[in-house]
């Protein structure tokens, strides 16, 4: 996992996390730095990974979507 700055928006990969630790780094992520949005998750290739993000974004109510495969953009904060 790393976090950096990429054309000046904050993006989180999560390379290298278990499935089991996703939703607590990317609820963390969001509500952290929510007032830097729009920001990126970096899902990789897995399904499963990409369906646990999205789960866990549905969950804590944030606008997004998914730019390309495996690349989560989080827009706004709805609540």
């Amino acid at each position: 996992m790393s976090i950096r700055y990429e054309q000046q928006i904050l993006h989180l990969d999560l390379h290298g996390v278990k499935h089991a630790d996703v939703e607590i780094y990317v609820e963390d992520f969001v509500l952290s730095n929510q007032n830097e949005l729009p920001l990126i998750i970096i899902c990789g290739n897995s399904e499963k990974m990409i369906s646990i993000v999205n789960k866990t974004l549905k969950k804590i109510d944030v606008n997004f979507e998914e730019t390309r495969y495996g690349r989560i953009r989080v827009n706004s904060l709805d609540a």
